[in-house]
């Protein structure tokens, strides 16, 4: 009698980036735990992570897990999705900490039969993941060094998403993390617990200080501010990325504020509030489409790309029609 090979095990790993500390630490938590399994990594923001996770079709579910974290969808039919993935064989997991997505869970929006899930406000996503794990792995007789040399890592990357900003170094690692970009796995994944920065990601923090010196001076150009009827100081502006950065800096000298900035990398808006105000920026990007936390949210406003390019037309058809009067004169 001929015995069947047990099918490779596979990993699918979906989570927000990869320019978001938290995402990819997150990822790299469950990229080690899973040691010997075939791990896939995929990274997502919010505009894309319902087709991203209608786009999951494994070929032997019951040999698949699906690890959704630091980020939730949106639409019903990916609801529908996942349920039928779950019911055909997939086991998937789900860790996130965004008000939003807390809100619909409690109020029985996803319906999906979930091998296991934490969604909790108390700690970033990569500490609901990392500490899950952590359990898991008291119960086995297995240890795994390089899983427990990430507890620096899972730190950074809750103290920065939180904006607590309480351990050093956080912050300039998110950043390293988001100028990297679709590279930042890669670069984080083999660190030790010294988190000793590799070439690259020396080379990236170079290049930090040069763009942020540059939105610096884009949002300076552009700020605006109105006082609202609640006596919050709402800043407006335009920045060139780094949005936190701005906010934080802004933050300590305006307060009761509320800062939103649209950075035209990213095309959407960023939500920061400085440190004495209490505005719930998950509920007020809620309102506009999009979501986050208390003190940090975003949206994306496809109307004031509109607007932009209106302005821009405009200016331009001015000058044209000024042109043509002077050369018909």
């Amino acid at each position: 009698m001929t015995t069947q090979p047990t099918p490779e095990r596979t990993v699918h790993i979906v989570s927000h980036g990869p320019h978001c500390l938290d995402g990819v630490a997150a990822a790299i938590a469950v990229t080690r735990f899973h040691e010997g399994a075939r791990v896939i990594p995929e990274f997502a923001v919010n505009p894309e992570i319902d087709r991203v996770l209608r786009n999951v079709r494994p070929a032997n579910p019951h040999a698949y897990e699906l690890w959704i974290t630091d980020i939730s969808w949106r639409e019903r039919e990916t609801d529908d999705h996942l349920r039928a993935l779950a019911e055909g064989g997939v086991r998937i997991y789900w860790f996130d900490h965004h008000r939003t997505a807390l809100k619909r869970h409690g109020a029985g929006a996803i319906n999906v039969p979930f091998a296991d899930f934490v969604v909790s406000e108390k700690v970033a996503a990569s500490r609901l993941v990392y500490e899950y794990l952590e359990r898991r792995l008291a119960g086995q007789a297995s240890d795994r060094p390089a899983f427990r040399d990430l507890a620096p890592l899972i730190e950074m990357a809750d103290d920065n998403d939180r904006w607590l900003h309480r351990v050093p170094g956080s912050r300039e690692l998110a950043l390293v993390v988001r100028a990297l970009g679709p590279d930042s796995y890669q670069e984080l994944l083999h660190l030790g617990a010294d988190l000793s920065y590799t070439p690259r990601m020396a080379a990236a923090r170079l290049r930090i200080e040069a763009e942020l010196e540059r939105t610096f001076e884009v949002a300076e150009a552009t700020r605006n501010s109105r006082q609202l009827a609640d006596g919050t100081t709402l800043v407006a502006a335009v920045c060139d990325g780094y949005s936190s950065e701005v906010a934080d800096r802004w933050g300590k000298e305006t307060s009761r504020a509320v800062f939103a900035l649209y950075d035209m990398r990213s095309l959407a808006v960023s939500l920061r509030r400085s440190p004495d105000c209490e505005v719930d920026l998950s509920r007020v990007a809620e309102r506009l489409g999009g979501g986050g936390h208390a003190a940090a949210a975003g949206c994306k406003l496809p109307e004031a790309r509109t607007t932009l390019a209106r302005a821009v037309g405009d200016a331009v058809a001015g000058a044209i029609d000024e042109a043509d009067v002077e050369r018909n004169r």
